[in-house]
């Protein structure tokens, strides 16, 4: 971090967001060093003077009760998107070249920044076990009941952190998600529909990428499989999501739907390794078909006898049906291993499973609670 204000005030590197990639670190650093230093400074007191009592109760109140965790907070919810940042900055020749050079600095010990930018998340959790082992050592009652009040505290801050944190690396999962997977107009997915020229423009699906925006939503499982056509195996990428499931086939290109190169997104560091790598060689997903509603997926496996001819294997079908059960979209597909496939089939199983429960309780709730419960 010094190094890069150092550079910036040499007016190089002016356009890298330093609070983007480091957020508070400064802050941070200041009091964790300022709480370590008052710390031990108690311990060589109590060494020093043998007699006098070794009473942390004023550091963890001033620290504990302040501004520690707080500030830790502050940055850990930064932490998913300065991984994303760096991501993209590594990508660039002069950042790289100024990375390499703090990188090979002894003070780093040979860690990198992704590992050091981790650093404080790690040092958070351990605090509820400082503060165990010395109400442990305790013998005052009233110092252990304090002790135990803050460790309490200290461990709901983190549990709420953890919900933050995992809300903001689903809403920054989305994000990339929204960047690479392409929906067609009808017209271009399916050539029965025809719609001449002058109409298209009012006819334009602006929604569609909308619904990946819902930062509600959880992607369950997504990976590589074949879909089975007539003449061919077609290359597709699967989407479970808690609440659909979206088949999109794989596209190779540079570019992107509207000319962007999809080689310079930055790549969120939550997603498969597969997808990761597939999005930095500049590919993306074009929607093959409409998303198929869980409560509208019927999954069905399929012995190796029944395909034989076609040389498929570890195959399992999914049929799309809609609101009046008729069968409307089916898809073969092949996994690469048995393994692959009942991982696949028992992932959507679940997934139908827990989307019903949950709309079977929203409807008894809606239905069955008395008007004057306390709950409405």
């Amino acid at each position: 971090m010094n190094t890069l204000k150092y550079l910036q005030s040499n007016e190089f590197l002016l356009d890298v967001d330093l609070w983007r990639l480091f957020a508070n670190l400064e802050e941070l650093n200041k009091i964790s060093l300022s709480f370590l230093k008052t710390f031990f400074e108690t311990v060589k007191k109590h060494i020093s003077k043998s007699d006098s009592p070794m009473d942390f109760n004023p550091i963890l109140r001033m620290f504990f009760q302040g501004d520690l965790c707080q500030t830790h907070q502050i940055y850990c919810l930064n932490y998913t998107s300065a991984v994303f940042y760096l991501e993209k900055l590594r990508q660039r020749e002069d950042f790289g070249i100024y990375l390499k050079w703090c990188e090979q600095n002894e003070q780093c010990k040979r860690l990198h920044l992704p590992e050091l930018l981790v650093a404080p998340l790690h040092r958070l959790t351990r605090y509820p076990l400082l503060l165990n082992n010395i109400w442990k050592r305790s013998t005052d009652e009233t110092e252990k009941s304090f002790i135990q009040s803050l460790k309490e505290k200290v461990e709901k801050s983190i549990r709420d952190l953890e919900g933050k944190v995992k809300w903001l690396d689903n809403f920054q999962k989305f994000r990339q998600l929204q960047e690479v997977i392409i929906w067609p107009q009808v017209w271009d997915r399916d050539k029965r529909f025809f719609v001449p020229e002058g109409l298209k423009q009012n006819l334009r699906e602006n929604s569609s990428e909308n619904i990946l925006s819902s930062a509600n939503r959880l992607l369950l499982h997504e990976g590589k499989l074949m879909l089975a056509e007539s003449t061919r195996l077609l290359d597709v990428y699967l989407f479970l999501f808690d609440d659909f499931l979206l088949i999109t086939k794989i596209k190779r290109n540079k570019k992107k739907y509207g000319g962007s190169d999809t080689s310079l997104i930055p790549v969120c560091p939550s997603l498969t390794p597969e997808l990761q790598s597939f999005i930095r060689e500049g590919g993306f997903c074009t929607v093959l078909d409409q998303p198929i509603p869980l409560d509208r997926l019927i999954l069905k496996n399929v012995e190796p006898i029944q395909v034989t001819v076609f040389s498929l294997r570890n195959a399992f079908l999914i049929q799309h049906e809609n609101r009046y059960r008729q069968c409307i979209a089916l898809f073969l597909l092949q996994a690469q291993t048995e393994t692959a496939k009942k991982a696949w089939m028992s992932q959507i199983e679940t997934a139908i499973s827990n989307y019903t429960t949950q709309h079977e309780t929203k409807k008894r709730t809606a239905f069955c609670f008395p008007v004057e419960s306390s709950e409405i």
